[in-house]
């Protein structure tokens, strides 16, 4: 689905402004309405996953909604279907999210939690950098025409129904591992102890410190990338994080998670002064490799502490909290971004992200592990 996705999101800016004539500030407005709705629609669906007992309803429901969305971008004559197209793609990936999360918990040994996680998130990541490689190459084979590859793009969103209809299923819960069936009430939230919420303040300052992936780009070419090769930042960034997503989620099985976790704040910190201070684009793109090593130290090792740290009983409704909190996290940092950038510069807009990154480490130091 990451694949079918990136394929269109890689040329849905340029298609907007150039085929249907939108204006950049309505293209940034139906991204920020796409990832509102998924954040907002995470906290709902990973509840419903839970009073329900079951996740693949909800999972494939969201991979369906995900792919019955991708006709529209291929037929629409304005930015309004372009919109709904994107509310229904991201509601889809809402929908999806938490209870995908939740099951891989359900299903996974905890001694080998976090590897599961780092694999997902490796295989997520996959499809992030060959969307944008395949949009170029289709680009270049079908001589621009996006609309023919909007079609094409839906093959491998169908091939993930496919794969949710057939080879996914239910956690066994046996006889011990019975659901709660009760609506959640506020006496629930008492179950998520200090840890817990602890976790989600860790990944909402380690979303604030690394807003949106378009500001690598826009640096990339303020720094001379030329216009028609600034996917390949997302490639090269993608890249290292699906290589190295695996192996972080392998080690924080064996080793205190703390440690990926603190090294992907220096990563990450380290990312942000060559994105703040570097010159030339061999400096640009070893801050765009630092970013990339820093997801995949980080994002797989945060899913396991959510599934360590809520009950069971509830885990898709953790996910949710944690999704719903970060999603919340990365509209206010990509704004912030933005006007930092605009108002002062690049390099405040990167060493806010270093400064919430050190803040993330200072909440790191409050988490008590039993």
């Amino acid at each position: 689905m990451d694949l079918s996705s990136e394929i269109i999101h890689a040329l849905l800016p340029v298609f907007l402004t150039t085929t249907l004539g939108a204006s950049v500030a309505l293209v940034g407005l139906i991204d920020g309405v796409g990832d509102a709705a998924a954040s907002i629609t995470k906290v709902f669906s990973g509840y419903i996953s839970d009073r329900l007992g079951r996740r693949k309803p909800l999972i494939l429901l969201g991979y369906g909604l995900g792919a019955l969305s991708k006709p529209f971008f291929a037929i629409a004559t304005g930015p309004l279907p372009v919109l709904g197209a994107r509310f229904a793609d991201r509601i889809g990936k809402g929908l999806r999210g938490a209870p995908r999360d939740a099951l891989v918990a359900d299903v996974t040994p905890q001694e080998i939690r976090g590897r599961a996680y780092g694999l997902r998130q490796s295989l997520d990541t996959v499809g992030a950098f060959l969307g944008p490689l395949a949009a170029i190459a289709l680009m270049f084979a079908l001589a621009n025409d996006m609309r023919t590859i909007f079609w094409i793009a839906l093959i491998p969103a169908v091939l993930s129904v496919l794969l949710v209809v057939f080879g996914v299923g239910e956690a066994d819960k046996g006889a011990s591992g019975k659901v709660k069936a009760s609506p959640l009430r506020m006496v629930d939230l008492k179950s998520f102890d200090r840890r817990f919420w602890t976790v989600v303040m860790i990944g909402v300052a380690f979303t604030l410190a690394r807003f949106s992936e378009s500001f690598l780009v826009l640096r990339a070419n303020g720094e001379g990338l030329a216009l028609a090769w600034t996917p390949l930042v997302l490639v090269v960034m993608n890249l290292v994080y699906s290589l190295g997503a695996y192996p972080a989620g392998a080690i924080s099985d064996r080793a205190n998670p703390v440690l990926p976790l603190a090294a992907g704040l220096a990563c990450l910190i380290a990312a942000d002064m060559l994105l703040a201070f570097g010159n030339g684009l061999l400096a640009i793109f070893a801050g765009i490799v630092l970013w990339g090593a820093h997801m995949a130290l980080t994002q797989g090792i945060l899913a396991k502490l959510v599934a360590d740290a809520s009950p069971e009983y509830l885990r898709g409704s953790g996910f949710g909290f944690f999704n719903l909190a970060s999603g919340i996290a990365m509209l206010f940092a990509s704004l912030l971004a933005g006007i930092l950038w605009s108002a002062v510069g690049p390099q405040a807009t990167f060493m806010t992200g270093a400064l919430f990154a050190l803040l993330a480490l200072v909440l790191m130091r409050l988490r008590n592990d039993p």
